[in-house]
């Protein structure tokens, strides 16, 4: 007696066109929204990254310029550059683009200078010694930027001893460089205010 196997005749398993039509658009569906979030990350990242940059000029700015100041021996306020410094008038609002900064009060040939660079918006520090100008803040847009004030607040206009020294910067930054807008490009606005006085008072 002999006994055979049937084989199976159904066809092998797979699928169908629509299944696959359903499976392709539910994966098409899964990649765009994994692009869209990526490309909206990007762009957070962005706008982020131009205050954290604000955030790190400001402290640069303020660091080395409160240290200068503190241990100041005598403290001059005016218009200036990288060659040439002068100090505001006696009876005049004491308040400019520049600060002098000497370390010494008997010694006048050795001194710190802060300045504003109106051709780039840039805060520059240069000292006596020579050297090139040290690059502090960027994206600096007002012009007076440092004030001698009494302790309301007022700007003096004279060089009182006890007086208090006043930094102010406006600082307008590109909010997106990657992003065109029709009416212009969008920038971020940003000021920094401080007060800072000499440790040493005569």
């Amino acid at each position: 007696m002999k006994i055979y196997r049937q084989r199976n005749s159904s066809p092998a398993p797979g699928f169908t066109l629509p299944e696959l039509m359903v499976t392709m658009a539910i994966f098409s569906f899964v990649v765009v929204g994994v692009l869209a979030i990526h490309i909206f990350g990007l762009r957070l990242y962005k706008m982020v990254d131009v205050k954290l940059q604000a955030t790190e000029d400001s402290r640069r700015a303020l660091g080395k310029l409160v240290a200068d100041i503190h241990a100041a021996g005598k403290i001059k306020i005016g218009s200036g550059d990288s060659t040439t410094f002068t100090e505001a008038a006696f009876n005049t609002a004491q308040q400019g683009n520049a600060l002098q900064i000497y370390p010494s009060k008997t010694n006048n040939n050795w001194f710190v200078r802060y300045y504003l660079d109106t051709s780039n918006n840039q805060l520059m520090r240069v000292d006596s010694a020579g050297g090139a100008p040290t690059f502090i803040s960027g994206w600096v847009t007002n012009s007076q930027i440092f004030t001698s004030e009494d302790f309301a607040g007022n700007v003096l206009s004279n060089n009182l001893n006890n007086r208090v020294i006043g930094i102010d910067m406006e600082f307008y930054k590109l909010d997106n460089p990657l992003i065109h807008f029709s009416h212009g490009s969008y920038y971020d606005y940003y000021r920094l205010q401080t007060r800072v006085t000499r440790r040493a008072l005569e």
